[in-house]
């Protein structure tokens, strides 16, 4: 098959609703944790094996689609992938017990994790002269699904009820006939005669040490980043906030990162992305301290200021490994995004057990200040700008 050389707009549209849609589904899990606690008597450890198994699936998953979808032409991994983000994430709300709402859950977790790879790396080929623009079109898809997603469902579940939740499929078929139609067979990149390992060979070989230092500030910025979405919350929530007022808050965390995904991506043609790293990295923490004791409606801000900083830079790692490594583009965008996002999400057990012994406050306070750790492996990062 072969690609356009001139922008296809229809197509980017396609893909990005592909994005939007199942990353719309995704995010209603977080903002609806004070409720699942409730119901179900949820302990924070049992919070942070829930958020756990849910990016620990993206870890395993996505690597697995992206070496996949790099050999095989199919739309399975898509389409089937959406199918299952918007089927079985709304089945939560009437999970019976914890068991049922990690199955359902999980379920839907996988799906998001399958088309995240193969349409990430089909956005070049048909970006024409755009590819930077249309890598940030893109990510802010999804960022403004996981902005738009917690407000709709803390509304739809205050108003209508957590077992109202299997209704809102109906959203997500009308999107996936759009896709069904628009979203093209996916190109392969000739990796089918090759092993895994040959595979990754092959697409990373001389690049392999500044794709693992991204990969290093991409985890890092994931522990801080799922940490604060998983817990928050729960822990404003506990201070009072009222469920709608949760899902507004961490809607306001997402929007942020979606204004700051797209400024980055403007500031990186001019500067490149090591000095954007490093200015949204140094800030982070000092961010998230305002977001967590920021008293009554300050929360507001605090929480748009920590999403500005924390998601700035989440398009920025994907576009850069997919200009170091661009024979395989769909492995590189599951290595930064459901590699880096799974790992760094998967140490949510470990936050949750210690949020219960030591209080989600303390934890968080802690946990604030990881982004700092990342500024020496910044500072080796190549002097790399987006690709035009």
């Amino acid at each position: 098959m072969k690609t356009d050389s001139k922008l296809n707009s229809k197509i980017i549209f396609a893909l990005t609703l592909v994005h939007f849609t199942g990353d719309f589904y995704s995010s209603f899990t977080g903002p609806l944790l004070p409720v699942f606690t409730d119901k179900l008597s949820l302990s924070m450890a049992q919070v942070g094996i829930l958020m756990g198994v849910i990016r620990l699936l993206s870890f395993i998953v996505q690597p697995c689609v992206g070496y996949l979808a790099d050999r095989y032409q199919t739309r399975l991994f898509v389409l089937g992938g959406l199918f299952f983000a918007i089927v079985f994430i709304p089945l939560s709300g009437i999970a019976p017990n914890f068991y049922t709402l990690i199955l359902v859950l999980g379920i839907g977790a996988i799906g998001s994790s399958m088309f995240h790879p193969s349409v990430t790396g089909m956005i070049p080929l048909y970006s024409g002269s755009k590819s930077s623009f249309c890598i940030s079109i893109f990510n802010t898809g999804g960022t403004l699904a996981f902005g738009l997603g917690p407000i709709f469902i803390t509304w739809f579940v205050a108003r209508y009820g957590l077992e109202s939740m299997p209704f809102t499929m109906a959203i997500g078929a009308v999107a996936f006939l759009v896709c069904l139609k628009l979203v093209p067979v996916p190109v392969s990149e000739g990796f089918k005669n090759k092993g895994f390992i040959g595979s990754i060979k092959e697409t990373l070989g001389h690049v392999w040490k500044p794709i693992a230092m991204i990969w290093i500030v991409m985890v890092l910025r994931a522990v801080t980043g799922q940490s604060f979405m998983t817990f928050m919350p729960v822990y404003l929530a506990d201070s009072g906030q009222k469920l709608v007022s949760v899902g507004f808050i961490v809607a306001l965390f997402i929007i942020a990162g979606t204004i700051s995904g797209l400024t980055a991506g403007l500031l990186a043609d001019k500067i490149g992305f090591k000095k954007i790293f490093f200015i949204t990295h140094s800030l982070m923490t000092p961010a998230l301290l305002l977001y967590l004791y920021l008293p009554g409606n300050l929360v507001f801000a605090g929480s748009f200021l920590a999403g500005f900083f924390v998601l700035a830079t989440m398009p920025l790692g994907v576009v850069m490994a997919q200009n170091l490594a661009p024979k395989g583009r769909s492995m590189v965008s599951s290595f930064m995004m459901g590699l880096a996002y799974g790992l760094g999400g998967a140490v949510s057990p470990v936050i949750g057990k210690l949020a219960d012994i030591y209080s989600i406050e303390t934890v968080l306070f802690w946990t604030a200040f990881v982004p700092l750790i990342t500024l020496p492996v910044i500072a080796k990062f190549p002097q790399a700008r987006q690709a035009d």
